[in-house]
């Protein structure tokens, strides 16, 4: 009987080390889908952009808006009628439409405030606005922390706040200094002259740098903060944008043919004021800023900035504690 001859053992593997990942080596893996990926999905759920609108009657801030983006969003208001009242505190009137380019469907809210600066005594007539927009954080907050919450959370934010300052050449009135300086810590401002046309260029070039120095001085801040550049070149675009504010508009949603082209315009003794041409105000630039490049980023510096500021002092201010909700109570007083 042959014996048996144990089998050698086998050594144990030893594990390969990790090589470097390498493009060449593994081939295409197709991160760069990740951006296609997000278009086509804000392409069917759409998005949310909520736009304050601030300033005195008679400034144009309707038409604006309307210009802005190009359709009927706010309802104008041809001032006070003698039969009217004017309203004894500010009101707030938000108004939604629905606007589609391209595919991409925006769900837009425009906040309207009739009565804002309208009284003989104006103090304090801020505070509704203010309330309005911590009214949003708090609606959002308790979305949040709901057991079952939804899947898309509608979200009311004010995203940006467009300030209209009256073109009177001179300087900022209180008023417009006490709000910007309470606002600007709960909203991204976004500061412009109305009615640009009503100055020479001299006129509003002065204006305009001596409203950056009266913002300066009182340490109002307004979009985009410099503290919220996130590398050299973001600083380097939003330098040129803030070295350019407040921007200096005209809005109109009437055109004109000029030079055989039709164009949104004001007609003037003059002549006509082109509110897309730079060379006649600088409609184009706000538009382009507030749409074009930056709505994206005014989504988030409200998410990350403003909102994180709120939900962190209302959880400070509740021991830790998230905010009680109609269900977190319902929950609470049926394990009583």
């Amino acid at each position: 009987m042959s014996e048996l001859v144990p089998e050698p053992r086998q050594k144990p593997a030893v594990p390969m080390k990790p090589m470097g990942i390498n493009a060449n080596l593994l081939g295409y893996i197709g991160i760069d889908t990740i951006i296609e990926q997000m278009r086509k999905k804000t392409m069917k759920t759409g998005f949310d952009f909520n736009i304050m609108v601030v300033g005195q009657s008679g400034l144009g801030k309707s038409t604006l808006v309307n210009t802005l983006f190009k359709s009927q969003v706010s309802r104008k208001s041809s001032g006070w009628n003698r039969e009217e009242k004017i309203p004894k505190t500010v009101e707030i009137k938000a108004i939604g439409h629905v606007i589609e380019e391209g595919g991409v469907k925006m769900k837009l809210t425009v906040i309207d405030t009739p009565g804002f600066g309208d009284q003989i005594n104006n103090e304090n007539c801020w505070e509704p606005i203010e309330k309005y927009i911590n009214e949003q954080y708090e609606k959002f907050l308790k979305e949040e922390v709901n057991i079952a919450r939804k899947k898309r959370i509608p979200d009311t934010r004010v995203h940006c706040c467009l300030y209209f300052i009256s073109p009177t050449g001179h300087s900022l009135r209180p008023l417009d200094l006490e709000f910007m300086k309470h606002l600007s810590k709960v909203v991204n401002i976004i500061p412009v002259i109305a009615k640009a046309d009503t100055m020479t260029l001299e006129e509003k070039t002065e204006f305009k740098q001596r409203v950056r120095k009266e913002l300066e001085v009182n340490g109002i801040e307004f979009y985009p903060q410099k503290e919220f550049d996130e590398d050299l070149e973001d600083k380097t675009e939003n330098d040129k944008i803030r070295e350019s504010m407040p921007f200096a508009v005209v809005g109109s949603d009437k055109e004109y043919q000029v030079n055989g082209k039709r164009v949104l315009g004001r007609k003037t003794p003059w002549g006509i004021i082109e509110v897309e041409n730079l060379t006649h105000c600088e409609f184009a630039l706000l538009r382009d800023f507030v749409i074009r490049t930056h709505l994206q980023d005014l989504k988030e510096v409200t998410h990350n900035i403003h909102y994180e500021t709120y939900r962190a002092k209302r959880l400070n201010d509740n021991g830790g504690l998230p905010p009680m909700t109609v269900e977190t109570e319902e929950n609470h007083e049926s394990n009583l």
